[in-house]
């Protein structure tokens, strides 16, 4: 395919976004970039929060996953629904009640300043090094597949793609971005229709065949119940996704600043509950897909690549389809990643203001100037650490540094659950040492576990274990009890 069509594909798709952009923020002030005036559709919400929540590696990543995990990662979705009823009907209310921007201000109220900042910093560090990644990954595919060909160099690509993203966003924040991830959310699930569409085509399936593949397919297998020491075990992952919906949506500025924009608590639930019951429709499309990526491999004589995220990419850009699964592919790639990217860089804009620079005592026209600078600081560091990322250049050490910012959730699940489900006080001055303790003790545990546990591997249920060994050191600093409105679950 000419690198020209796709170049002009791209800037089509962000003309799109930038047109949305210019309808949604006409007279937007701090309340609509941070909230959306709190006047957002739930329904709008809800299907935008798929894309938000799928993101571009798991747009390349989760059809490559059957491949080497069948469809394992299910039990995780499965999961995912416990922890979205856990949102919807302790976290949020609890949101709502106490009127947040940010939902880390939480843990100023409950515990005190350090606290506050603790959770606002290790949330900016998570969401800095995510969202880096993400745009690393689909800036480096289009860099192979197209601007190669042009000569245009690397950082050249990656300013230009967040700059795209800083238009469409500086202006209406939130509000803008609840449209726009919708659109982008609809771009993405229409790529992966159509890719299984046209791979069944070319294989000469009908939707019977293709039901009766999937189902029938060694990679199928869902369930995994014999082998607890496994990291596919049921019941680990089961809860692993219920605890990573908590962290990775709940307690993430990200999301819930999503959330936060619906008009009352009522419709917030709405969103959360249709989201998390869409989610598994979804994820069921993207393994299929995979199944049928191996099926047309196998019957085409292409090798499955060492890395089986790279299934995907080879089969829809190298010419074994026809060039519609091409253009669908960049289209479903740049959406899945952008509709990630986008409202990150907006909650890392909002965290920073409003947890960081203490911003309550500003005016209207003050908060408007800072917070215009904080988005375009923050764009920068976004690039810096994407420049990173590429220069770096090994799998290996930026698979260990996107890990280690998994491990910083760990300290959030334990520091909101402490909150919210004890009368304890703690030692605020303290909280950051057992915040960053936690996680080294996790990776220590984690490295050696099937030499100190009899062979038995730690999966995502880590998480768990980070969130327990935070929540046990504030209770070894508690102080008095206390009687407060911050830790009722009413």
């Amino acid at each position: 395919m000419s690198p020209y069509l796709v170049i002009v594909i791209i800037l089509a798709y962000f003309f799109v976004l930038i047109t949305i952009s210019h309808f949604t923020s006409r007279n937007a002030n701090n309340d609509a970039f941070f909230l959306g005036n709190r006047k957002s559709p739930w329904y709008i919400v809800a299907f935008g929060m798929i894309g938000a929540s799928l993101s571009g590696v798991t747009f390349i990543s989760v059809p490559g996953w059957v491949v080497s995990n069948n469809f394992s990662y299910m039990q995780m979705v499965i999961g995912y629904l416990l922890g979205y009823a856990i949102i919807a009907n302790i976290l949020m209310p609890m949101y709502y009640r106490l009127n947040l921007t940010s939902i880390y201000s939480y843990l100023g109220n409950r515990f005190g300043v350090y606290s506050y900042k603790t959770g606002s910093s290790f949330f900016l560090l998570s969401r800095i090094i995510g969202a880096s990644f993400r745009l690393f990954l689909v800036a480096n595919v289009l860099q192979i597949t197209v601007f190669n060909n042009l000569n245009i160099p690397f950082v050249i690509t990656v300013v230009i793609t967040i700059l795209l993203i800083w238009l469409y966003t500086f202006k209406g924040g939130i509000k803008t971005i609840i449209w726009t991830d919708s659109l982008q959310t609809l771009f993405m699930l229409v790529a992966v229709g159509v890719s299984i569409v046209l791979i069944s085509k070319q294989l000469d399936f009908d939707f019977k065949t293709v039901f009766n593949t999937v189902v029938e397919s060694k990679h199928s297998k869902l369930f995994y119940f014999n082998d607890f020491k496994n990291a596919n075990y049921f019941f680990k992952q089961f809860f692993a996704g219920a605890f990573i919906a908590v962290v990775m949506t709940g307690l993430d500025q990200d999301m819930m600043q999503k959330n936060l924009s619906c008009k009352n608590i009522g419709e917030a639930k709405k969103n959360m509950y249709w989201f998390s019951i869409t989610l598994i429709p979804v994820n069921l499309m993207f393994m299929s897909l995979g199944v049928l990526l191996v099926v047309f491999a196998h019957k085409n004589g292409i090798a499955l690549p060492e890395r089986t995220d790279d299934l995907f990419p080879i089969i829809a850009t190298q010419g074994y389809l026809s060039p519609i699964v091409t253009i669908f592919f960049i289209i479903g790639l740049i959406a899945a990643a952008y509709s990630s990217a986008d409202s990150a860089l907006t909650a890392l804009t909002t965290s920073f203001t409003v947890d960081i620079l203490n911003v309550k005592d500003k005016t209207e026209s003050e908060l408007k100037k800072i917070r215009k600078k904080v988005h375009i600081g923050v764009s920068i560091v976004l690039l810096i650490v994407i420049l990173i990322f590429n220069a770096i250049n090994n799998e290996s050490v930026i698979s260990a540094i996107f890990k280690v910012a998994g491990y910083t959730y760990g300290p959030l699940l334990g520091m909101y659950a402490f909150g919210l489900f004890t009368k304890y006080n703690t030692r605020d001055k303290l909280v950051p040492v057992v915040a960053i303790l936690s996680p080294v003790i996790c990776y220590f545990l984690s490295h050696y576990s099937e030499i100190l546990f009899n062979g038995y591997s730690f999966g995502f249920e880590l998480l768990i274990l980070n969130g327990v060994i935070t929540f046990l050191g504030l209770f070894l600093l508690a102080k008095v009890n206390i009687q407060s409105k911050y830790f009722t679950l009413d």
